[in-house]
């Protein structure tokens, strides 16, 4: 079979040779898979996080890997955060907001949810989403091109199934939809705004993650599921690096489910 391209020009696509590659949230669970498998396509992949304690842990053997300290709830942590990115590596490819802060209440139910609680958290997680994508947008911009990613969540395009928590002391706390559909629809937002610029902007909606739930809950949680099980960490990692390169070059704007099928029915 004749070939079209060149030489590996599949293969190619998914090289981060060159590229530097910013994670948010990159000690959490799906942040540190999603750090290793950039690392092993080859990217310099900074690491960010609120403390460096896991880092030697999951990345001391790995090299082109760095821990950079940044809050992403410090809207003035983020500025000068990206302002040291760019002294340093002068040119940014790829941001990926995984991080996923919270309040100290977060997970009662609605009928011990404040107020205040509700404002926080959309202040420290949607907040902090939208503010470190707008400021990293308009380095892009700056660069005429960029790749974005913000984690969503299924439950920021479905509504919740209760049935899944019963007999344990877990819900689905009510921010928690609020700030991942707000964070879907912002993707399409800038999405549209910076896609004139060679930017492109998407958003991983994982389904439910393995991580020590309640037997109750996770026997339930598979039955619903058409696979008939929860996703694990590292099976998020692999659909971020294709929505980050090449291979994706002509989507933006779009929410990758990674779900197990359970949005289909």
């Amino acid at each position: 079979m004749k070939k079209e391209h060149g030489l590996n020009f599949f293969t190619k696509m998914l090289d981060f040779s060159d590229k530097v590659v910013i994670v948010t949230g990159g000690l959490g669970l799906i942040g540190r898979q999603v750090c290793s498998a950039f690392n092993e396509f080859n990217a310099t992949v900074i690491v960010m996080d609120i403390s460096s304690e896991l880092f030697d842990e999951y990345f001391s053997s790995c090299k082109n890997i760095h821990f950079f300290k940044m809050d992403i709830t410090d809207p003035s942590e983020i500025e000068s955060c990206i302002k040291r990115l760019i002294k340093d590596f002068r040119k940014i490819h790829v941001w990926i907001n995984t991080a996923y802060p919270r309040s100290a209440d977060w997970g009662n139910f609605i009928d011990n949810v404040s107020y205040e609680s509700w404002n926080e958290n959309l202040k420290i997680h949607l907040g902090g989403y939208f503010w470190s994508s707008k400021l990293i947008l308009e380095v892009m911009k700056k660069q005429q091109t960029g790749n974005l990613i913000n984690f969503g969540s299924t439950y920021g395009v479905v509504g919740p199934n209760f049935d899944v928590y019963k007999g344990t002391d877990m819900t689905m706390p009510v921010a928690y939809a609020a700030i991942k559909g707000a964070i879907t629809n912002l993707t399409r937002y800038f999405a549209a705004l910076y896609g004139p610029y060679n930017i492109r902007v998407n958003c991983i909606a994982p389904g439910g993650i393995y991580n020590n739930q309640p037997e109750k809950f996770v026997e339930k949680y598979n039955e619903l599921t058409p696979l008939k099980k929860m996703g694990k960490d590292y099976e998020i990692a692999m659909p971020t690096v294709f929505l980050a390169s090449e291979a994706a070059s002509y989507i933006t704007g779009q929410t990758l489910l990674v779900d197990g099928g359970w949005t289909a029915i």
